[in-house]
């Protein structure tokens, strides 16, 4: 006699209430959104978190080592500085405490819903509403939706050959085991990205020998992080103009960088000095200069900050591999020379599977479109912020939104604002729907790669930033101040609005009319 066993599904709920706006991720961005649109009166938000807290990425990445790249200073919003940055460069859990701050200090915990995994988002063309499906079978609904989880929210093993046959301890970076105790043990590091060179000095002052797996030098430029002084936090706390007034100039110095670092020019070049100096005055042995010596035009790739990288490379229980990896074998690593490296535990440092092509769950807009099936490989919004045939629908770090220079956080406001525009608009009008006009969206993706051909990121390297056939949709071409002034002009002529109650239309032919 034989049995069968029906996997049992969550219930879906059907909800009963159709919420003003609904956010996706309680991170920085999601946080940030919420506290701006209660400031414009909009009260009635709901936040859908997949985890059991608050903090996003900086939650997820607990890594040693895991640290912002960007001065502290910089790293927050402007209506919600912190004046106790205890470093110039702000380790992972004070950003963590930080964040948990700001859910407090603006009583949103009640508007977060934690454990909701969304798995599905739908729109109803004829409501004007979007419904959110979750893991647990709930769905949720609402007239506007903010996309806040990031391009950088997932993370899983690469597809690296032989990687299951491995029979040693398996770390990835965005996953970190910390019942795993490194001490003593024989450890592979693969990748030397911006996650790597954080973990790198850590693990070096644990293990017993630590071998990294190069495939790309990157350009490493030093970072000065000391302790903020005791007074500097006093002051910042009373008097926050003078906090402002140093948030201004890091903001400014980071701009003029840009002249380097987002266009190649003579100062792209007065950088990549300033980085070989910092590889000779630190790094001892000519052969290994020329091993970490990039061949790309610095800015191509994303710049890496570390003062303790290089020293750690040249370690007694370090060594650098830079033999391309053939296979991963049950013992550890076989190079393309055919060595095998034996080790006990492989750390991947190898990156998210980064979002360019949306969130990782179908998207439906008008007339069954699929945002994945549109975006595969040519992501495009207007203002990375609205794509036409996703009504009501609002992206953060949307296509070609990315900084090549400054502060996420710094565009991440430009991009909250011109989302509770956007609601405000839908609200204050009573409009079934806001859909950015085709037209509209395609001049300005035209103007995009125009200007993106100019920039490093298309110099010639190979990056995360583009598609395998080259496309570009996720930096900005342009300065921080340029990308915050277009998000300040909300232009509602460059959306098609039909009217909720009078199904009244707004640069709309009547044909599309519900």
């Amino acid at each position: 006699m034989s049995t069968t066993t029906t996997e049992k599904r969550p219930r879906t709920r059907k909800p009963t209430t159709t919420h003003s706006t609904l956010i996706i991720g309680a991170g920085f961005t999601g946080l940030g959104t919420a506290i701006k649109l209660r400031e414009a009166g909009v009260e009635d938000v709901v936040i859908l978190e997949r985890a059991d807290r608050v903090g996003g990425t900086w939650r997820d990445n607990t890594y040693p080592g895991a640290a912002c790249d960007i001065p502290s200073l910089l790293y927050s919003f402007s209506f919600a500085k912190n004046p106790n940055w205890s470093r110039a460069y702000s380790p992972a859990d004070e950003i963590c405490a930080h964040i948990e701050d700001i859910t407090d200090d603006f009583d949103l915990r009640r508007l977060i819903q934690f454990d909701t995994e969304v798995t599905a988002l739908d729109y109803d063309r004829r409501e004007g509403t979007w419904t959110a499906s979750t893991a647990g079978g709930q769905q949720y609904r609402a007239r506007t939706v903010v996309l806040a989880s990031g391009p950088l929210s997932n993370a899983s093993f690469p597809n690296m050959r032989g990687i299951e046959t491995f029979e040693g301890k398996k770390i990835l970076s965005a996953q970190w085991d910390h019942d795993y105790d490194l001490t003593g043990k024989n450890v592979a590091v693969i990748g030397t990205g911006a996650t790597a060179v954080q973990i790198i000095p850590e693990v070096v002052k644990k293990a017993a020998s630590v071998k990294v797996f190069q495939r790309t030098p990157g350009w490493v430029m030093p970072r000065v992080d000391v302790p903020t002084p005791k007074l500097a936090q006093a002051v910042f706390a009373k008097v926050p103009a003078v906090q402002q007034a140093a948030r201004n100039a890091l903001f400014l110095s980071h701009e003029v960088a840009a002249t380097g670092l987002v266009w190649d020019t003579p100062v792209t070049t007065l950088i990549q000095h300033v980085g070989r100096a910092h590889l000779r005055l630190t790094v001892k042995d000519a052969w290994m200069r020329r091993q970490l010596t990039p061949e790309f035009r610095a800015g191509c790739k994303r710049m890496l900050m570390s003062s303790d990288y290089y020293p750690a490379l040249q370690k007694d229980n370090c060594k650098l591999i830079t033999w391309p990896i053939a296979t991963i074998v049950p013992e550890g690593i076989r190079t393309a020379d055919a060595i095998e490296h034996h080790v006990d535990a492989i750390i991947f440092a190898t990156g998210y599977d980064v979002q360019l092509g949306g969130p990782p769950y179908p998207i439906t807009g008008t007339a069954g479109r699929v945002l994945q099936e549109e975006w595969a490989g040519h992501a495009q919004a207007y203002k990375s912020a609205s794509t036409h045939g996703y009504p009501n629908l609002f992206f953060t770090a949307g296509p070609n939104s990315g900084p090549g220079h400054n502060s996420l956080l710094v565009y991440v406001q430009g991009q909250i604002d011109y989302a509770v525009a956007g609601i405000k608009t839908i609200l204050d009008k009573d409009l079934v729907s806001l859909d950015v006009r085709p037209d509209v969206q395609a001049k300005y993706n035209e103007s995009m790669q125009k200007r993106l051909k100019r920039t490093t990121w298309m110099s010639g390297c190979t990056s995360w930033y583009l598609t395998k056939d080259g496309f570009n949709g996720a930096m900005y071409p342009g300065f921080a101040t340029q990308y915050l002034r277009q998000m300040k002009n909300f232009r509602a002529e460059d959306y098609d609005m039909v009217s909720h109650g009078a199904r009244r239309l707004w640069n709309v032919p009547a044909a599309q009319a519900v």
